[in-house]
């Protein structure tokens, strides 16, 4: 690999405030990408992966630290970087071939010039004849692909990618993947390395030179793997196995030091509740039953056919509400989560209540809406009062879930007309 070391980022910290106090997206991130690398950036969401995204092209300025673009500081947008989104960022009323020059067009080329280019790249991405196509003709696939012929138009040294296969379906992901890959590897892209966001662990060990491996609150760099396995990659390999169990083990022994803050704090709010389903919820507890009650969690994932970052969140939620423990990369079920798995739908909730009761956030707005004349308060005053420890842009999805979690258990009640909480009678 060329050690051309293209960019440097050296003790960024990003926060903002809400209501005075102060939040990290991201904290002391240091981190170099070199010429002629691949490199993924995984981790759950609200790890701040696509803010540093956003920071190393220039279209945000961190509140801390500083960002080096060959040796020289950044400043205001990167000019040799561009970035593919996930939502493809087409514009609906242009064709193909105007979505791809327009490109050209703002680097200040004449039509007669920036046409044939654009001819070109539409072909190099697999969309010749398509040139006339809107938007609203293609599939998200295709999309995806104008996204990234666009992206090639402007020659960038710096190619970012900001999850862009997550809108896609599997099969359509899995075919651009694979066509990325060759344009990168046969040298087909005007770029000098790629830097890329995903939750998909599996994504990055295909594609990447080099996995960096975030957590959240605050947002920071937990630890790097490098893949050093020949393409094509296949899946089913002991290394590439191994490789996506090292991944997971990093993220699950972060996961556990979280749970164990968690168990030692009298906070409110200490740690977030994980996004989940109860039903996916009760699925993996039933899974971790007939399976023998323990699993590699990289066999997990496959086996119920999600993603890692739903895997993760569920393995938390388990483990937060005492139905299953984390060994390195292995879940195990304890006595209670093989009682909920053996119990029938009404035990299962009284199960659930018991283990909600016992988190801090829990434990804490139960006594409150006891306390309260009337057993209930308006969903505002719980979002202030939350509001002191749970980042502004994580505050209402967090009530979702505690509104959520308390319904099941049973616990809690919410009118949504006038948007107050009581205790469930």
């Amino acid at each position: 690999m060329n050690k051309n070391r293209l960019v440097e980022v050296k003790n960024v910290s990003h926060k903002y405030y809400f209501k005075g106090k102060a939040f990290y997206a991201l904290r002391n991130i240091n981190l170099e990408l070199f010429e002629g690398e691949f490199v993924c950036l995984v981790g759950a969401s609200g790890s701040g992966k696509s803010t540093l995204l956003r920071i190393i092209t220039g279209l945000q300025t961190p509140t801390e630290g500083q960002v080096l673009y060959k040796g020289s500081p950044l400043k205001g947008v990167n000019p040799n970087a561009t970035i593919v989104f996930q939502t493809f960022a087409l514009f609906p009323w242009l064709t193909v071939l105007e979505n791809v020059e327009i490109a050209l067009k703002a680097r200040g080329l004449p039509k007669k010039v920036r046409i044939p280019i654009a001819l070109e790249l539409i072909d190099r991405v697999g969309l010749d004849g398509f040139e006339t196509a809107y938007p609203r003709e293609l599939s998200g696939g295709m999309k995806q692909k104008v996204g990234i012929a666009r992206a090639m138009a402007l020659e960038p040294e710096l190619l970012c990618m900001d999850e862009p296969f997550s809108a896609l379906d599997v099969l359509s992901a899995d075919a651009i993947r694979k066509e990325i890959l060759e344009l990168w590897l046969n040298g087909k892209m005007p770029t000098k390395t790629i830097l890329m966001v995903t939750h998909n662990i599996e994504e990055a060990v295909f594609m990447a030179d080099r996995i960096v491996v975030m957590d959240k609150n605050p947002g920071r760099i937990i630890g790097e793997v490098k893949v050093d396995i020949p393409h094509p990659r296949d899946r089913t390999s002991a290394k590439f196995l191994e490789t996506v169990d090292q991944v997971y083990s990093i993220l699950a022994g972060e996961l556990t030091e979280r749970l164990l803050t968690l168990a030692h704090s009298k906070k409110t709010a200490k740690v977030l509740l994980p996004d989940i389903e109860i039903a996916d919820l009760t699925g993996l507890v039933e899974h971790l039953y007939k399976k023998g009650k323990e699993e590699d969690i990289y066999k997990l994932a496959e086996e119920l056919g999600v993603d890692s970052e739903k895997i993760l969140n569920l393995i938390e939620a388990a483990e937060l509400l005492q139905f299953a423990e984390i060994h390195k990369t292995k879940v195990k079920l304890t006595p209670l989560g093989e009682k909920f798995a053996k119990s029938g739908i009404l035990e299962r909730k009284e199960i659930f209540a018991i283990s909600v009761k016992k988190l801090p956030v829990f434990h804490w707005l139960l006594n409150i809406l006891k306390s309260s004349d009337e057993k209930a308060l308006k969903i505002d005053v719980v979002k202030a009062a939350l509001s002191i420890e749970i980042p502004e842009n994580e505050l209402e999805k967090q009530i979702e879930i505690i509104i959520k979690w308390g319904r099941y258990a049973e616990l809690i009640a919410y009118d949504d007309e006038t948007e107050v909480i009581f205790l469930e009678s």
